[in-house]
């Protein structure tokens, strides 16, 4: 189905843009959160360790 912001009516493109906005905040407040936890910080910080190391699995290997 291809539609074009041409066959949208005003309120079917402002709910279009109102939910666009709000899933983007969202995601935004949820990386907020994220990166302000010290123990996702530090799993991020062992992961890349990890992966210098050589220590990772291909995802040829899982699966």
């Amino acid at each position: 189905m291809d539609t074009k912001i041409s066959d949208l009516t005003v309120n079917e493109l402002k709910d279009l843009i109102s939910k666009t906005v709000q899933e983007a905040v969202e995601d935004y407040l949820e990386d907020l959160k994220a990166l302000s936890s010290k123990d996702y910080v530090n799993s991020i910080k062992e992961s890349r360790e990890d992966y210098k190391a050589g220590e990772f699995k291909d995802h040829k290997e899982l699966f």
